[in-house]
């Protein structure tokens, strides 16, 4: 089973059971990882294969217990920790983000392309657009990639709108060829 699939099925578990407890376990597991990439060092304990899980189950515990997590949340992160995927817990605070997103009809996602910046006018225009085909609202970060000539690529979840003059020269290329 690859991590993706893995850890999508961890987000989903971990919601409801937060759910059935009255948990708010995106906001949560948000605190957790906004402590935990604040510090190089915790990061360096929890990530990296030097230390112990017994090393890295202390720390995190000592952690959690001052940001006054749950018991699930507790019991979430030391299981992962004990079954070796605390790698996964990047992916799967994305996934679990992905789907409280989703449950508030809310969607996030990136416009990539060559320029520095973006319009606001085609930003906007990009947001209308995603409304009126997904019928929920959009938060785009735009990011700058050196790797697209011209136009933008737009990912939103499991979406990738591609209107790159790249893309669309690969799709004449295609087009040729394939006679």
């Amino acid at each position: 089973m690859n991590e993706h699939r893995i850890s999508k099925a961890y987000a989903q578990a971990i919601i409801a059971l937060g759910e059935e407890k009255g948990i708010d376990t995106p906001k949560e597991l948000t605190l957790l990882t906004e402590t935990i990439n604040s510090s190089n060092d915790l990061e360096t304990v929890m990530f990296l294969d030097v230390f112990t899980i017994e090393e890295k189950t202390s720390v995190i515990n000592a952690v959690m217990k001052k940001l006054n997590l749950s018991a699930l949340v507790v019991s979430f992160i030391n299981f992962l920790l004990s079954e070796k995927r605390i790698s996964l817990l990047p992916v799967i605070f994305k996934d679990v983000i992905v789907i409280d997103d989703d449950k508030k009809g809310f969607l996030r996602g990136t416009i990539e392309g060559s320029e520095k910046e973006i319009s606001e006018n085609i930003k906007k225009k990009l947001v209308s657009y995603l409304k009126n085909k997904l019928g929920k609202e959009a938060e785009l970060v735009y990011k700058s990639n050196k790797n697209i000539s011209a136009g933008y690529v737009v990912t939103v979840g499991d979406l990738q709108l591609d209107a790159s003059l790249d893309n669309q020269l690969e799709q004449f290329k295609k087009s040729i060829t394939d006679i």
